[in-house]
């Protein structure tokens, strides 16, 4: 069984901030979940363009409010407590916060902690998935 509290996880190097957001990774892919589990906040004002290619995301908003954008479709949707959102196909996307926004994040394949978004908006591919296949 594992235990862990946000409050530990946010002052440990469990924290990973970059430019418009802070995400709290409580569940990694060295906790053998199969996935990876964050609450991470979403700076108000920020415009996070972010296209997973290397991973599935669901995102639960748990508090704020703002839009996520569907690049391919054109289509915004709006983004408030209660709402999911599902990136089934590795979508580009953009989320502009228009306050704070508070979620709960799950990824698949699981990220190892550290990774944060690189030019494409992605985060890398696992290595070790690549040897697998």
């Amino acid at each position: 069984m594992l235990i862990r509290t946000l409050r530990e996880t946010r002052a440990s190097d469990l924290n990973v901030k970059s430019d418009g957001w802070e995400s709290a990774r409580m569940l990694l892919k060295d906790d053998g979940m199969g996935f990876s589990f964050h609450i991470t906040k979403l700076y108000a004002g920020s415009e996070l363009k972010m296209h997973y290619q290397n991973h599935l995301e669901a995102v639960m908003v748990l508090k704020g409010t703002g839009t996520i954008e569907d690049l391919a479709t054109g289509e915004t949707h709006e983004l408030r407590p209660g709402t999911l959102y599902a990136l089934n196909n590795n979508d580009l996307h953009i989320v502009r916060p228009e306050t704070d926004i508070l979620t709960a994040c799950v990824f698949n394949p699981p990220v190892t902690g550290k990774e944060v978004h690189d030019e494409t908006g992605a985060y890398p591919a696992d290595p070790a998935l690549a040897e697998e296949a």
